[in-house]
């Protein structure tokens, strides 16, 4: 906690907001943090001992502010393990969020589909992870002051947030499914093989982030909920090369329906 208390200290001399809801916002999807009533803007090179977001479209900054009545801290942009950052270096924006008084973290990411009934441009909301293929964020001395030494994982995605993020897709006439999602490591994109085993062991959509982010906030006590665009079909399942300049063209594409379930969806909140 010493370090997310320095990195406390550091933005309570930027700004004293404390938010409702933390947002991370994924690849191509960035864009959301340019539409919130802002209060004030942190880069993440600011921050004292803060991992910095290398990969392509994550601008890699908080972005203080309001969406309707909801007081939000969002991430323009994430890090991930295959830039070389430590299961606990990724996490500690979640931890230091949580520090900073939100209760509510909405996880976004751009996902490559594996469930024969996805399409490319679908939005999935979480039910359930599978974390097994990358470390745990929660290895190592346990921190009693963020959580238990061996937190519950049976329900990591709020029934009720999710519950909310469904009626409110129903009135704004959105599709949306659910699925699990299934976190590699990266940066290279899936074999078939490893696509195959991941349809056998229950996937529905394979990505390099947000499952360890949702183990970390799980055991500050965070309440939970995540959805994932479906930018590509899975390596296998797709009948050309995937590249990362698809995964952002389909979210930047799909990002306008997408912005607009977020901001009401989190109005209910």
């Amino acid at each position: 906690m010493i370090m997310t208390d320095k990195q406390l200290a550091f933005i309570r001399k930027k700004t004293d907001f404390v938010p409702d809801v933390a947002i991370v916002l994924g690849s191509g999807l960035g864009a959301l943090a340019d539409e919130i009533e802002t209060e004030c803007i942190i880069d993440y090179g600011e921050i004292p001992d803060f991992p910095v977001s290398t990969a392509p479209g994550h601008a890699g900054r908080f972005v203080f502010g309001k969406i309707g009545n909801k007081k939000v801290a969002v991430m323009q942009g994430r890090v991930h393990l295959y830039e070389g950052y430590t299961p606990q270096q990724v996490v500690n924006p979640i931890r230091l969020l949580k520090k900073a008084g939100a209760n509510i973290l909405f996880l976004t990411n751009a996902a490559g589909g594996i469930n024969s009934d996805f399409h490319i441009g679908d939005l999935m909301v979480l039910s359930d992870h599978i974390s097994s293929f990358v470390e745990s964020p929660l290895v190592g001395k346990n921190d009693d002051a963020l959580g238990v030494r061996f937190p519950d994982m049976s329900q990591v995605y709020s029934k009720r947030l999710n519950k909310i993020i469904f009626e409110t897709a129903e009135k704004e006439n959105t599709k949306v499914k659910s699925g699990v999602y299934l976190q590699f490591r990266g940066p290279n994109f899936e074999t078939p093989a490893e696509i195959r085993m991941a349809k056998m062991m229950g996937a529905d959509a394979v990505g390099m982030s947000t499952a360890i982010e949702a183990q970390a906030a799980k055991h500050c006590g965070f309440e939970v909920c995540a959805v994932s665009v479906i930018s590509n079909l899975a390596c296998g399942i797709s009948k050309t090369p995937i590249t990362s300049e698809e995964v952002n063209e389909t979210a930047d594409r799909i990002a306008p329906v997408f912005k607009n379930l977020i901001k009401k969806a989190i109005g209910n909140f």
